[in-house]
């Protein structure tokens, strides 16, 4: 028993000797700016937080997380093909192609697509 704590003790003073050791030789001298500052999607975080912010970016990254997300759903369906009733799932598969197909063509009527006016 008292070899095991003995082992593990050891083993705990080795590896924190280890990662502080680590960390000492890791230490830059030099900091710049650049390298220091957070990257933020390009915003400079040194600035004012209260910078206008385009709404349709957002709402282009939103359209696209939706579509990948069902992208994501309509993979699997060529595979659930064989294990289910064909009927039922011609319908549920022409169903959720037809809100898909629907919904971007909203998306297009609207002109939410469209980066620039």
């Amino acid at each position: 028993m008292s070899t095991i704590m003995t082992m593990s003790a050891m083993t705990i003073m080795i590896s924190t000797i280890v990662m502080m050791a680590a960390t000492l030789i890791s230490k830059k001298i030099h900091e710049e700016r650049e390298k220091s500052s957070p990257f933020e999607c390009g915003f400079d975080p040194k600035n004012s937080a209260r910078l206008p912010f385009s709404s349709r970016f957002f709402l282009i990254a939103v359209i696209f997380m939706i579509f990948d997300v069902e992208i994501a759903l309509l993979l699997p369906m060529p595979i659930t093909m064989a294990t289910s009733n064909m009927k039922s799932w011609m319908l549920i598969s022409s169903m959720f192609l037809l809100i898909l197909i629907l919904g971007l063509y909203h998306e297009w009527n609207q002109g939410s697509l469209e980066w620039s006016n």
